[in-house]
């Protein structure tokens, strides 16, 4: 919504906080009664579902943000948007196949009374009752959310894959929304949360330097293998005195590992690929290149060839 002007009256403002939803009792806080129901009666307001207004025809298409406000406010008093729904409103950035909407909300409250005002016509809302949210796990905002690293994990707990969880967690590190230190603080405060090893595992090889689902991948078959682990993500600078970023790296052996993504097979990446393997053979490094499919799903192969790249550089084994 358009910000309101500085003679704008608080409706307007509120509107404006709120992507143009509000709920009965905000209404006619600053509206009379009759006033709101004439907006309902002259299709200018819409009725979203017991109790939750909005400030558009109900024709018009919801935004994302309205679906969010849309869930708080119906789990009102004391909801907070929750799991991978906070984290992208908080900045998380990704193609997320979330279909529902987590909220959470004080224990006390009784569940047949939520159920009764969720949202209809909307994506899925999913209230989940806590006994004590943190301070440091709230985060005011527009709606109120969990903080982004309370928001990872949970969205990571909740979602349907593994690979999902890792997922979220590395983008989440990886577009320096959270740090590993963070999770694993948020992690320490859950006594009981799904996927408890697995998310720490992921926090503990993001924390060496792996922030790519790829990357945390290598090093995991890495030590499956009975191979040396790399060092993730080093910084070096080439020969034109430019700042690299290796995928993996072991320095005692000189190896680099690229592990290429589907960007890859753009031609102008591609091209620049070739240039830039062709600077790490003259300077005197081996590199080796895998696809993140290959890693996932022929391992067998790429620990062969990592074997045999790091005992021609002169790793014992």
């Amino acid at each position: 919504m358009r910000m309101p002007g500085d003679d704008a009256d608080a409706m307007a403002w509120l509107l404006f906080e709120q992507s143009g939803m509000v709920s009965w009792a905000q209404a006619t806080a600053e509206l009379t009664p009759a006033k709101v129901r004439h907006l309902l009666a002259t299709g200018r307001w819409g009725r979203v579902c017991r109790g939750i207004l909005r400030a558009a025809p109900p024709s018009e298409p919801y935004r994302r943000e309205q679906q969010w406000w849309a869930a708080v406010l119906a789990a009102r008093p004391g909801a907070v948007l929750a799991g991978l729904a906070a984290a992208t409103a908080g900045g998380l950035r990704g193609r997320w196949r979330y279909q529902t909407v987590d909220v959470l909300v004080p224990h006390h409250r009784r569940q047949a009374d939520l159920l009764r005002r969720l949202p209809l016509g909307l994506p899925a809302v999913r209230v989940r009752r806590v006994r004590h949210l943190a301070d440091e796990d709230r985060q005011r905002g527009r709606p109120d959310r969990t903080a982004m690293a309370r928001a990872l994990v949970d969205a990571a707990q909740w979602v349907r894959t593994d690979e999902e969880a890792q997922q979220i967690l590395a983008a989440g590190c990886q577009q320096r929304r959270a740090t590993p230190t963070e999770l694993a603080a948020v992690l320490d405060r859950l006594p009981r949360v799904g996927r408890r090893r697995l998310i720490r595992e992921t926090i503990n090889d993001i924390a060496g330097g792996a922030e790519a689902l790829s990357e945390i991948d290598l090093v995991r078959l890495c030590r499956r293998y009975g191979l040396p682990a790399p060092q993730a993500q080093q910084q070096r600078r080439d020969t034109d005195g430019r700042l690299r970023y290796l995928d993996a790296y072991w320095p005692q052996w000189r190896l680099h590992v690229e592990v290429d993504g589907g960007h890859h097979m753009d031609a102008r990446h591609w091209a620049a690929d070739l240039r830039r393997q062709n600077r790490i053979w003259i300077e005197g490094d081996r590199i080796l290149r895998f696809t993140a499919f290959d890693i996932r799903h022929r391992p067998d192969e790429v620990a062969a060839q990592l074997r045999a790249a790091l005992t021609a550089a002169g790793w014992p084994g």
